[in-house]
């Protein structure tokens, strides 16, 4: 079998896994107790992508101040919590860590 009709077999077999569950929801309407922790799933996947970047980049544990990810992180949550908007979070991180780099 060649590589690229693997590709496309289990791509179309993602969008008919998603595909039947926009189909089913869709037409049901999701119960309140199952709506309410369902908006906590991309927060939480969001922090496991980026937390193990953060604290540990190198592999191993580092905890502070030398680990300038970790403070340009900080830095980016200090912009979230004040301005409340993605971009300038994001604009706030990278630029913070660009600058720690070339100081450090």
């Amino acid at each position: 079998m060649s590589l690229w009709l693997i590709i496309v077999i289990i791509g179309l077999g993602t969008y008919l896994i998603r595909l039947s569950f926009i189909g089913i929801l869709g037409k049901v309407g999701v119960p309140g107790y199952i709506e309410r922790p369902l908006r906590f799933v991309a927060p939480a996947v969001l922090a496991a992508i980026a937390v193990p970047e953060l604290v540990a980049p190198e592999g191993t544990v580092a905890i502070g101040f030398d680990n300038l990810r970790l403070v340009a992180g900080i830095i980016a949550v200090a912009a979230a919590w004040k301005l409340r908007s993605m971009g300038p979070t994001i604009v706030a991180g990278m630029v913070s860590l660009w600058v720690l780099d070339w100081l450090f």
